[in-house]
């Protein structure tokens, strides 16, 4: 055992995950929570993203799954819900709706308040942890380049290793330059991201449209380059959590996001696809319009110092927030979590060997999410940061980016091996440099260009994104009924 008491500051997703971990490790772990954690899946002040949608990609599910065993049992027995997002999801993209196939990917949808709630209960179920609410932690004590505790409002708290899961706003860094430790260096992209969303209850069951066969209304930005509505650049979510209810979503990069339900209500109207309005109105609002602007990327590099702190790990958004448009935060969080399990397996003191294993591990980690977050992020003139890149790679980004999706998802149709690659890059799995160094993965794509050009695609797509989405389900679907349209209208009612 490294210590006998772990302290982590933070109660949320990041700290509990961190806390799951520690408790196989330490005699104590004591968690400080500045808020008072409410009893149900409830909002508190500490977690603002909340009241937006949040997606836990497997990867996170997995690690999560392994911290705490029978978590994603409990998160739907409380109302979470296991879908496949390719059968249980309408995709408007470029070209119209998307064609409803099985594929390798599957979900649970919930909110984030509800996430936190399942956390909580099995964090309790672990004598070794302390959950201490109202604390604010003012500061760390340091000697001899080690942090030994934390400083808070109730007085001093010694410890062995202190997490930091303070999140975006971690005051951290502050704290060790104020003992004379140098900041380490930070990457930073901010795209101006801004999201703006609103709670509705789902009409009864037996009142719903019977053209609903979907739970999840996704609405890709367009693509065209003439006039157009500000709204059709949004990314739009119809999002259903637990309780028979969903988060109505809009979010875009670098656009003035409505922040007033009149407003709120106008955008529905110019979203790119009447069903999404539709959607929303058949829905009863029970939330006022919530709106989020803090979305930039920021990693703050303790790996790159030459004197890390020993004693001190930090973990989630308090290391590296990402542009939550990507849904890798919580996902990121417990994998960095699983690595603070696996060095305190192979380590038995905590010294400078202990903070470089970890960094190290948690730098190749985090890059696997960076890059993702990087490979979009970086195509806007209006980003800044360390990270903008050069005014020949951000148009080239620019130009390539979406074409490259469209490849992507087209051949997703008609390739399990794109498909399921693709879905094991998007849930962190594989990182966007092992997808781009396959061969295999581009040779299904330029196979299904080259079928297109031929007319000899299957798998009918680009349905009238002015109607409803079909539900045809084309799983396993050869053409059989026919020859194959360009189009998948002929096909709707079939």
């Amino acid at each position: 055992m490294p210590g006998e008491t772990a302290v982590v500051l933070g109660g949320s997703v990041a700290g509990l995950c961190a806390a799951g971990v520690l408790a196989r490790h330490f005699e104590k772990v004591v968690v400080l929570e500045r808020d008072r954690l409410p009893p149900g899946a409830e909002h508190r002040r500490g977690v603002p993203q909340s009241k937006h949608p949040h997606f836990l990609l497997n990867s996170g599910r997995r690690a999560i799954g392994e911290i705490f065993p029978g978590f994603e049992e409990a998160l739907i027995a409380a109302g979470g819900m296991h879908l496949m997002p390719s059968m249980d999801a309408a995709y408007c993209e470029n070209d119209g709706w998307a064609p409803r196939k099985a594929g390798s990917m599957t979900m649970v949808y919930s909110s984030r308040v509800l996430i936190e709630r399942v956390l909580r209960d099995k964090v309790r179920e672990l004598p070794a942890v302390e959950i201490r609410e109202g604390v604010t932690v003012t500061g760390l004590r340091t000697t001899g380049g080690r942090v030994e505790g934390v400083e808070c409002d109730s007085g001093h708290l010694p410890a062995d290793l202190v997490v930091d899961a303070l999140g975006r706003g971690s005051s951290v860094v502050e704290w060790l330059g104020a003992d004379g430790w140098a900041a380490p260096p930070e990457r930073t992209l901010d795209a101006k991201v801004t999201y703006t969303s609103r709670w509705y209850d789902l009409p009864p069951a037996e009142r719903r449209p019977e053209t609903w066969w979907w739970k999840h209304l996704v609405i890709t930005p367009t693509q065209d380059d003439g006039d157009h509505p500000a709204e059709h650049e949004f990314l739009s979510n119809f999002f259903p959590i637990e309780g028979e209810r969903a988060i109505v979503c809009m979010g875009s990069w670098g656009i003035q996001m409505p922040r007033k339900v009149e407003a709120f209500e106008t955008a529905l109207d110019r979203v790119r696809t009447p069903v999404f309005a539709q959607a929303a109105r058949a829905c009863t609002p029970t939330s006022a319009v919530h709106v989020t602007r803090a979305t930039g990327n920021k990693w703050r590099r303790f790996d790159l110092l030459k004197a890390p702190p020993i004693g001190l790990v930090s973990i989630g958004d308090s290391i590296c927030a990402f542009n939550p448009f990507y849904a890798q935060g919580m996902s990121s969080a417990a994998r960095s979590a699983l690595i603070l399990d696996e060095v305190l397996r192979r380590r038995e003191t905590i010294d400078l060997a202990f903070a470089r294993d970890f960094l190290g591990r948690q730098k190749k980690s985090l890059q696997v999410p960076w890059m993702l977050a990087m490979a979009r992020d970086q195509a806007y003139d209006f980003a800044t940061g360390t990270e903008v890149a050069a005014a020949w790679r951000r148009a080239l980004t620019s130009r390539l980016s979406w074409p490259v999706f469209n490849a992507i998802t087209a051949a997703s149709r008609e390739d399990a091996y794109v498909e399921r690659t693709f879905a094991q890059v998007f849930n962190l799995d594989r990182s966007l440099g092992q997808m781009a160094a396959d061969p295999r993965f581009w040779f299904g794509i330029a196979r299904y260009r080259l079928r297109q050009r031929l007319g000899r695609t299957v798998v009918p797509h680009g349905f009238d994104d002015r109607r409803d989405p079909p539900g045809i389900d084309f799983t396993g679907y050869t053409g059989t009924r026919g020859a194959s349209p360009a189009r998948g209208d002929d096909l709707v009612g079939t």
